[in-house]
């Protein structure tokens, strides 16, 4: 059911889940029906039973059927992660459901991997172009010195190269290419010559056509059927689709095919806990099977087959590139809308909010790390 906005925030009956959630967000600042940019505006009589029932996946799955509405969407879920209603908001049940699934199945099996292709990344190539910037880049963008998400994915384009050490000649491999982004830069730039991968065949088509007359080759493939040997390996926005169970895999890929002397850029969102568990609304509405690593996961599954060089994190400019992105999804969406239902905008809107909350919060973070193969030389990673 899906209430009418027009008639204004109802009265909430007085339930005991009301007063169990009123609890569980005493001192948090937010008030259910209240007058801040952050605070729920409810809809729906059922709203407080289905938060407490479902959880996080509630909270979302309501917002799509526009049971509650909310000003500040960010704002809310930073206010409920510093709260420490982030794992407390995902039930018994679904976190332990999904730690024995994580335990007994490969979600990211081969089998598997291209379920978030054809969920995500081939929902629509308009709607991608529209939110992005020209680079195409679905990663966050470095705002060091940027006042404009073009010029933060530029940046983040160009300490990838910095970092990577790039000259003429030499061949990239980047895996999970995305719409070849970094391709597209690196050879235009840089005089190298890249293969790209991904799972998504939306991707792909548009890549080969955004890298044509350039020495770019983009194929749909699996990282585990990497074949060949390269000077230098990215990967920016890939490895939360891995799995913990392919972790090690993931590496001893890369280590079989960089070059002696390499190096290779690992550009990822990171966990601050090494627990296996996931947000249940993201796993089903917009990354199926995704899962964040920890440091101590990626320092693990490299050891002994890697160097670590260097390791920079950035995470709050994942916050300022989540809200560009939204502005543009608000300023595009009456275009979209023509091909696109309410419901996915919504689910958009609450992905791109409540993902910024939870990088403003420090709840997840933003990795850049460097990695080298039998390298014999000193190496300083530029900022």
């Amino acid at each position: 059911m899906t209430s009418d906005p027009r008639i204004g925030p109802i009265t909430l009956p007085h339930s005991r889940a009301r007063r169990v959630l009123e609890s569980l967000l005493e001192d948090s600042g937010i008030t259910l029906n209240g007058d801040a940019p952050w605070d729920p505006r409810i809809y729906h009589p059922d709203f407080c039973s289905r938060i407490l029932r479902q959880g996080s996946l509630g909270l979302g799955e309501s917002y799509m059927d526009g049971w509650w509405e909310c000003e500040r969407l960010d704002e809310l879920a930073q206010r409920l992660l510093l709260h420490g209603l982030g794992e407390r908001a995902r039930p018994p049940s679904d976190r332990l459901m999904y730690r024995l699934q994580a335990g007994l199945l490969n979600l990211q099996s081969k089998a598997r991997a291209y379920m978030v292709g054809e969920a995500h990344y081939d929902l629509g190539n308009d709607l991608f172009e529209r939110m992005l910037d020209p680079t195409m880049c679905y990663s966050c963008g470095y705002w060091k010195e940027a006042d404009s998400l073009h010029e933060a994915q530029l940046a983040k384009l160009e300490l990838a190269c910095h970092k990577l050490e790039l000259q003429p000649g030499m061949r990239v491999l980047d895996i999970g290419c995305g719409w070849g982004s970094f391709a597209r830069h690196a050879a235009m730039n840089y005089g190298v010559s890249v293969t790209g991968i991904t799972i998504s065949r939306e991707q792909a088509d548009l890549a080969q056509l955004r890298c044509a007359g350039l020495p770019v080759e983009v194929h749909l493939a699996d990282y585990r059927d990497l074949q060949g040997r390269y000077d230098r390996i990215v990967s920016i926005g890939m490895f939360e689709h891995v799995g913990h169970r392919n972790y090690r895999a993931y590496f001893e890929t890369v280590g079989r095919v960089l070059a002696d002397e390499g190096l290779f850029l690992l550009h990822t969102i990171g966990s601050n806990s090494s627990h296996i568990t996931v947000d249940p609304w993201i796993d089903r509405y917009i990354f199926p099977n995704g899962v964040l690593p920890s440091a101590c996961q990626v320092a693990d599954a490299s050891e002994e087959l890697l160097l670590m060089e260097d390791w920079q994190n950035f995470g709050p400019d994942y916050d300022s590139t989540l809200m560009a992105w939204l502005k543009n999804l608000e300023h595009y969406w009456p275009e979209l809308a023509k091909r696109y239902s309410e419901r996915t905008h919504r689910m958009f809107r609450y992905y791109l909010s409540v993902c910024a909350g939870a990088f403003r919060a420090r709840d997840l973070q933003l990795w850049q790390i460097v990695f080298s193969r039998d390298r014999t030389c000193r190496y300083d990673a530029p900022r």
